[in-house]
């Protein structure tokens, strides 16, 4: 399988995971389950090799995932120019204990 479904359609599906990439360039560190951060942080990482590029055709094409252009310009002013020299790998991925409600496995993921 390439991919998680979640449970979701495609466009739920979508949605959902640009929602989590948005706070995780806000926050650069959240709590989320463990198949989710596992998911999240390759497109992460992809939003972060286009950042690194810097050009206009970057830029919208990072907008056009993420929505939200306060997080494209952090995305691209501070977070960006960090990683410069790293050939990737950018997040990681914390496993953590199960969650209480329904024992889904947790995870912290963060940039490096």
């Amino acid at each position: 399988m390439a991919y998680r479904k979640f449970g979701r359609d495609s466009s739920a599906r979508r949605a959902m995971l640009r929602d989590v990439v948005n706070a995780l360039i806000d926050k650069e560190r959240i709590q989320t389950t463990e198949a989710k951060a596992k998911e999240v942080g390759g497109l992460a990482d992809q939003m972060i090799t286009l950042a690194k590029r810097g050009d206009l055709h970057a830029r919208r094409q990072a907008l056009s995932m993420l929505t939200n252009e306060t997080t494209v310009r952090k995305l691209f002013d501070t977070i960006a120019p960090k990683y410069k020299e790293r050939q990737g790998g950018y997040t990681r991925v914390l496993k953590l204990g199960p969650r209480q409600g329904d024992a889904a496995p947790m995870a912290i993921l963060e940039l490096v």
